[in-house]
């Protein structure tokens, strides 16, 4: 396949930047990465295409809700609903597995990641992304509006979930990460597909006083209710960060 039909595939249902990112992710954290691979929610196989021209010798596997999008010949599609929380894998089976703009679709993002736990073979990593709802563009649009950014008003019934109409699950990195160490992931690190330099001027009128904010909160929280530990802190860290202000979507990385 040509570099010209990689970019439709990429087009025709995945964000350009959100699938560059993890693939970068994967060769920055896995350069030498070989056997098995697994692909959740793959549409047109996009990310799988990339990801197979760094690492040819790779064997991939592919689920999602459907096989309708998929658009690389030969390419199984296991058809799978993550809703009913279980992956048709053996444990320890991949060493890597990429999960792409999925969790915001899922009725419980936390059964899937154990799930994907379980499959993966020791010391396997997982990539993964979902709108960063702790933008400032996000928090502006939620304390006008009543949704996050790329969260709103969902006809019901509808049954596109490919679709932004299909985001029923916000998730922060707070409570993303949350799961991930609860789980029993270890080396989390988070990333961003790209930043929103619309935001820049808001974040120069907001910065200071979130960081102030967040500082005093952040002792209060740790001091009065206990809530913040060596366990958790480093999942607060990011919160607030300049980062986190101005990326779209987060990219996050862990390892069983």
């Amino acid at each position: 396949m040509t570099a010209p039909e990689t970019h439709e595939l990429m087009n025709e249902l995945s964000l350009d930047k959100t699938v560059l990112a993890v693939r970068d992710t994967v060769l920055r954290e896995a350069p030498q990465l070989r056997g098995s691979y697994l692909d959740i929610g793959s549409g047109t196989g996009a990310l799988i295409r990339l990801i197979k021209e760094l690492f040819p010798g790779l064997e991939s596997s592919v689920c999602d809700y459907s096989d309708e999008f998929m658009k690389i010949p030969g390419q199984k599609d296991d058809i799978v609903d993550l809703n009913d929380g279980s992956l048709p894998y053996g444990d320890n089976s991949f060493e890597l597995v990429t999960f792409t703009e999925v969790a915001e679709h899922l009725e419980n993002h936390r059964t899937v990641l154990r799930e994907i736990y379980r499959v993966l073979k020791p010391e396997g990593l997982l990539v993964m992304t979902t709108p960063n709802i702790l933008n400032l563009k996000s928090r502006i649009r939620f304390f006008f509006y009543g949704f996050w950014n790329f969260f709103g008003p969902m006809p019901v019934g509808h049954d596109s979930p490919e679709s932004t109409m299909g985001h029923i699950t916000p998730l922060s990195y707070f409570y993303l990460g949350h799961t991930l160490l609860d789980t029993g992931y270890k080396n989390l690190h988070c990333g961003f597909d790209k930043y929103n330099a619309r935001s820049i001027i808001a974040l120069i009128l907001c910065y200071i006083p979130i960081r102030l904010f967040t500082m005093r909160q952040m002792r209060r929280e740790a001091r009065k209710y206990k809530a913040i530990d060596d366990s958790n802190r480093e999942l607060m860290e990011p919160l607030n960060s300049w980062r986190m202000l101005l990326g779209r979507s987060i990219v996050v990385s862990a390892r069983k």
